[in-house]
């Protein structure tokens, strides 16, 4: 681990008083204006520039190799993969791939970054234009253009100190990880919005496989350029970009910290200066980084050692044809195949993994509601307590296929099933295992289930009383009892059935 020495001369910018805020009447006439840039870390098997892996959790400094650290002498090559990773994304939100494109060197200096210069594109990216749909809880549809898709590397990493340590630790690891930078126009017009845009992003992200959108991880990343204008205007505000937001909620808190510090200047007759902002999750306030860069301070340039990227309509087809379904198709598919309410739909298709396992549970079982409700409560409900994802979940489609058959069938009740599901998930056996171990089978013979409601009712006259005065609640008391009498193994639907045949008698 490297070690760089710092002084912190970071000056809080916070607005902590509770009468300061502006939440009220649409930020008292303003507007805000917000444009979005998302990183988004590409799931190759090796960086974009040389053979290293591309992989999270190694050792500090330890993917690394001459090419990505810098050295003199050394040359990159480029990874198709992730070029082909980048078509997709361009392709998947309507885009424009250019035929022809340019690397460039944008040059800053950063503890990070050991080359002082990152191989990115700028005049000539890969892709232009397309947009994001997306929706917004009370069902509105929006849509945001884009700018450009390009490629990059992916800096290093800076672990700051917390115990009033003098240094920072740098982790090379990451240093040439391909990234696709994903700029957005400035078509957003609340933190709502922007939270909106961000998850239908990493929707379209991960059904294309390309990248796995964690933001815990640093796999995907969002700075904000936010301004405020009087409503009406045209012209924009001055803007401040707003970095390090570590989850979609923390980007929409920090938009409406921002906005409402910029409203508050422009009220007191300060005007805004153009900055770079940090967002501090643990303070809920931003801190002043530094003055907002813009392209000339980057002293871009064509990077010398790579050759221009070109991509014939060949390769654009092929890639386009060997396109994935993407959210919005299969959201529309789920509705008319599967005959679900809209609500289930958007709940399962909402992650490919969890759309994946339903499908899978639906080869072997013919009930799509019964499935997804199954899914939606009992299996989405362990992995929430578990903190697991799906594809790391021990219960396979299969066996829960044989569950649900089971309770259709009327072999197990849906009391039994819970019981039956709980236990596979501690012992990982299948449901029939299960059963025959505890001897969970439904009871639905006539006669048994007869001979015991006979039992009840003898033991019970008065409330058989009261059924024939017209106070039929007394049914579910009767029901009740037989299910104790007969340790929750009656089927509770015939045992219905035959008490009101029994209490007509």
């Amino acid at each position: 681990m490297v070690y760089i020495h710092f002084f912190n001369n970071k000056a809080p910018i916070s607005l902590k008083k509770k009468e300061e805020n502006i939440r009220l009447n649409g930020y008292n006439g303003y507007e805000p204006v917000i444009g979005l840039e998302v990183h988004a870390q590409l799931l190759t098997d090796s960086k974009i520039f040389c053979g290293c892996k591309n992989s999270f959790g190694a050792p500090p400094n330890s993917l690394t190799c001459p090419i990505c650290l810098g050295m003199p002498g050394t040359l990159p090559v480029l990874n198709k993969k992730a070029v082909e990773f980048a078509m997709r994304m361009i392709l998947a939100v309507n885009g424009k791939i250019n035929h022809r494109s340019v690397f460039a060197r944008k040059n800053y200096f950063y503890p990070d970054l050991p080359k002082g210069y990152q191989i990115s594109q700028y005049e000539l990216p890969i892709g232009e234009g397309g947009a994001i749909c997306y929706d917004l809880p009370d069902g509105e549809e929006k849509s945001c253009g884009l700018i450009r898709i390009h490629l990059e590397e992916d800096a290093g990493k800076l672990i700051h100190p917390e115990y009033n340590e003098s240094y920072t630790k740098v982790d090379l690891n990451r240093c040439g990880v391909p990234l696709i930078e994903i700029v957005s126009l400035p078509d957003i017009r609340t933190p709502e919005e922007a939270y909106g845009y961000l998850i239908k992003l990493k929707r379209i992200l991960q059904y294309l496989e390309i990248c796995s959108a964690d933001m815990e991880k640093g796999n995907l990343r969002c700075d904000a350029n936010v301004s405020v204008r009087p409503k009406g205007q045209r012209d924009y505000g001055t803007r401040t970009e707003v970095k390090n937001m570590n989850s979609f909620k923390g980007v929409e808190r920090a938009l409406k910290f921002e906005i409402e510090r910029q409203v508050k200047l422009l009220e007191s007759g300060e005007k805004v200066k153009q900055a770079t902002l940090l967002w501090n999750e643990k303070k809920q306030e931003a801190e002043a980084m530094r003055s907002k860069e813009e392209a000339p301070d980057y002293r871009y340039f064509p990077e010398p050692d790579l050759l221009n990227l070109v991509i014939s309509d060949e390769w654009i087809e092929q890639v386009k044809k060997d396109l994935p379904e993407l959210p919005d198709a299969r959201f529309k598919r789920f509705i008319k195949r599967y005959n679900i309410r809209e609500y289930d739909v958007s709940i399962l298709t909402d992650n490919k993994d969890i759309a994946d396992y339903f499908e899978k549970v639906m080869i072997d079982f013919d009930d799509a509601q019964t499935a997804a409700n199954w899914i939606q409560t009992e299996v989405l409900g362990v992995l929430r307590d578990t903190q697991k994802d799906i594809i790391n979940y021990e219960v396979k489609p299969k066996q829960i296929a044989e569950l649900l058959k089971k309770i259709k069938k009327g072999e197990i009740s849906g009391k039994m099933a819970k019981t039956v599901f709980a236990e596979m998930n501690k012992t990982g056996k299948s449901p029939e295992e299960i059963i025959k171990e505890k001897g969970l089978v439904q009871i639905s013979d006539k006669k048994i289930l007869g001979s015991v409601i006979d039992k009840i009712l003898k033991e019970h006259p008065e409330n058989v009383a009261e059924y024939k005065k017209g106070k039929t609640k007394v049914v579910g008391f009767l029901v009740g009892q037989v299910m104790k009498e007969t340790k929750g193994q009656a089927n509770p639907s015939l045992v219905n059935e035959l008490l009101k045949e029994k209490l007509k008698d």
